[in-house]
């Protein structure tokens, strides 16, 4: 009997190893891709591009197999939530490089986008209790919120499209001619290039590959129908950094109130137990009793 509590207990062990859910190696997937993108990113920009789209399509995937399987958890919620922030930053932080002049626009964008995600995550948890999802919004959040958050097709095309935004700007640094100048003498360029920058992990990587020329037709496409969906959750960040700061605040003023209130009780209380000693303690005065020798 002994040894068989033991079997059960070692077996319910190894099913609630949270780090090996299914969900979690997924995420773990995710990871690896990402890293592999960002390796292609600098010279090889249709790997890249294949690489980072597969990871972001992971996403949705990892979700549906935790519902599936149940396996929903706060540590997959986070992580899921960490590699998204990531990713998104790294070829954000790229495209500041390839763009120069539009660096501070995805400064913005990246101090948005976690500052956004950060703060709502922190008022689920420090509001609506540890066991609430960042994703649960009740009926009394604006309904931006609500449409993103409680409809899966949505989250999902919002999310997807707003990738698909970046990727195609990604791939538009290296091939269109409106956004970047045209190298001159891209064959003479590219064979200089590679004799000066050999490695992939110089300078000249992004030169050379730029000098391969990749049409830009596809990209440019991408990028006018996707730029709605990015457009919206940007507003859908500015909403979340909004109103999770109001339900911090909510929260510090009835946390406030409710210390005044004790305190002002226990000052109420102080004062009626001085009134009623004052009232009711017998001041002994001395009695001179008559000695008789």
């Amino acid at each position: 009997m002994t040894t068989n509590s033991r079997d059960k207990n070692s077996v319910d062990e190894r099913e609630e190893n949270i780090f090996r859910l299914l969900p979690n190696l997924i995420g773990y997937a995710r990871v690896v891709f990402a890293i592999a993108s960002l390796h292609y990113m600098p010279y090889h920009p249709r790997t890249c591009s294949l690489l980072y789209s597969v990871s972001c399509l992971l996403d949705a995937l990892d979700g549906a197999a935790a519902r599936r399987l149940g396996q929903s958890t706060q540590f997959g919620a986070v992580l899921d939530m960490i590699i998204d922030r990531c990713t998104t930053t790294c070829l954000l932080v790229f495209l500041a490089t390839a763009f120069p002049r539009w660096s501070m626009v995805f400064q913005a964008l990246i101090s948005l986008d976690y500052s956004s995600h950060y703060i709502h995550m922190y008022a689920t948890l420090a509001m609506g209790g540890q066991r609430q999802s960042h994703k649960d919004i009740d009926q009394s959040r604006p309904w931006v919120m609500r449409a993103y958050y409680s409809n899966r097709k949505v989250l999902f095309t919002v999310c997807a499209m707003n990738e698909a935004f970046f990727i195609a700007l990604y791939l538009l640094s290296f091939s269109s001619p409106l956004l970047m100048p045209p190298l001159k003498n891209s064959e003479a360029s590219f064979a200089t290039a590679s004799q000066i920058w050999g490695s992939s992990w110089s300078a000249g990587a992004m030169e050379m590959a730029r000098a391969n020329k990749i049409s830009s037709s596809v990209p440019w496409f991408i990028l006018t129908i996707s730029s709605l969906f990015m457009l919206f959750k940007q507003y859908v960040n500015v909403i979340q950094l909004v109103e999770a700061s109001r339900w911090l605040a909510q929260g510090d003023v009835e946390t406030r109130r409710t210390r005044l209130l004790r305190k002002k009780n226990l000052n109420d209380l102080a004062d009626i137990r001085s009134e009623y000693f004052r009232n009711n303690t017998v001041h002994l005065r001395p009695t001179i009793v008559p000695c008789f020798g």
